[in-house]
């Protein structure tokens, strides 16, 4: 035992790799020196087992890197379109309250018939078939203003009361014919010569048509002869709406002459417009009479069609003017006003036709409707967008009879983003 002390202290001198071997056996083996024959070794050994021992632990660590790696790359590998295994269809609930709160509208998608766009400038003028001039027959004297610049009016409602010496004397004239009529029918026949009643009956047709010509209704000639005061007969009267709309223009002040064909009031229904828009001959060539078209007004978007087309050419800017009828019930546009007009041409595609607002931008770029897929479940869809005309899409990647979001889509789309899912969807 003294002779194996002796041995490890001389050992402990020559490498400390030795000590640390003796510790690793001690307790293993008391019996003789043979069971250290193994430690008895250089320097390079020692670091040889040392470096291969580390370079095997450190091969072991990357083999399970590896694994992990390998692990992360199944979880996340491509599905073909740019979209990881495990991500979910991306969607949104909405409750009755949500929708109507956001406006949310939707509509079933149906095969239609869009055109090319011919895309010309334009400027709102009043619709000459709904439009009416008020001016006076005869020469009178402005009395009294029923109605000013930009009421509406209806049919029938007065607009000015005049004054006129012709009408004057016409009145007079119409109360003693009624008068002479009266008489002799009274008389009768077996009285009043036939020639007497005949001349009665002329007289009074004479002078009403007279008045009637002078601007006086058949309601103001009979409420005047109901009075049977000839004093009445003051060359007043008033001048009606023939329709109902609104005032354009009133170019008059009380008190003032005005002369026959002077315009005092001007009143268009205004819910129907022209669009004059302005076509090189080469883009009026690709329309037709009846072809629909949209006017931009501002961020808004009108309905319209092609009613009349001009077939002589403006000498000034050599462009070709079509009239487009337009809706405007809410009154966004105004006589005067510039827009913009998109006429569908003669060539049309047939295919899923939805509105503008319809079709938005996902996060990568792509079109995208949003489709009903239950009540108040929305889902993104993407699809092709083929041919826009106006606020109208012609687009590819849905089928007839899909419900989808006409109305408050972007709100649709936010609500999707907050999932927390991808906003793209196949």
């Amino acid at each position: 035992m003294k002779n194996r002390l002796v041995l490890v202290m001389v050992l402990s001198l020559v490498s400390p790799c030795a000590v640390f071997a003796e510790k690793g056996h001690e307790g293993h083996d008391d019996n003789g020196l043979d069971d250290f024959s193994g430690i008895e070794m250089g320097d390079s050994d020692v670091h040889e087992r040392t470096n291969s021992q580390g370079q095997s632990d450190h091969n072991h660590g990357e083999e399970g890197h590896g694994h992990e790696k390998e692990d992360h790359a199944d979880e996340g590998a491509d599905d073909g379109h740019g979209h990881g295994h495990g991500e979910a269809a991306s969607d949104a609930e909405l409750s009755d309250a949500q929708r109507r709160m956001a406006g949310i509208e939707t509509l079933v998608v149906k095969r239609q018939a869009l055109g090319d766009a011919i895309t010309a400038p334009g400027e709102a003028t009043l619709n000459a078939y709904h439009t009416t001039k008020i001016t006076p027959r005869t020469p009178a004297q402005v009395m009294k203003r029923h109605a000013r610049l930009g009421d509406r009016v209806k049919k029938g409602q007065p607009l000015v009361t005049l004054s006129s010496l012709e009408m004057a004397e016409a009145q007079g004239v119409l109360m003693e014919a009624n008068v002479e009529l009266r008489r002799v029918k009274k008389l009768g026949r077996k009285v009043v010569s036939e020639k007497r009643f005949v001349a009665a009956q002329i007289a009074y047709q004479q002078a009403y048509a007279k008045v009637s010509a002078y601007g006086m209704t058949k309601q103001q000639i009979e409420s005047l002869m109901k009075t049977g005061d000839a004093t009445r007969a003051t060359g007043e009267f008033r001048l009606l709406s023939f329709q109902d709309g609104t005032v354009i223009s009133d170019d008059f002040v009380v008190g003032e002459r005005i002369e026959p064909g002077h315009v005092l009031m001007e009143i268009s229904d205004e819910s129907v417009l022209w669009v004059e828009a302005r076509l090189t001959p080469e883009d009026a060539a690709r329309i037709a009479l009846g072809s629909l078209a949209r006017v931009q007004v501002g961020e808004h978007w009108l309905s319209g069609k092609v009613t009349q087309a001009r077939h002589a050419m403006d000498k000034v800017t050599r462009t070709l003017a079509v009239h487009i009828e337009v809706a405007n019930p809410d009154d966004k546009l105004h006589p005067g006003q510039f827009v913009t007009a998109v006429i569908e041409g003669k060539e049309k595609l047939q295919g899923i036709i939805v509105p503008l607002a319809a079709v938005l931008r996902s996060s990568d770029g792509d079109w995208q409707v949003l489709i009903e897929v239950a009540p108040g479940r929305f889902e993104p869809k993407e699809v092709e967008v083929l041919r826009t005309v106006g606020d109208r899409m012609l687009i590819d990647g849905i089928a007839e009879g899909t419900t989808i979001v006409s109305k408050g889509a972007f709100f649709v789309q936010s609500e999707i983003a907050k999932s927390g899912f991808s906003v793209h969807n196949h």
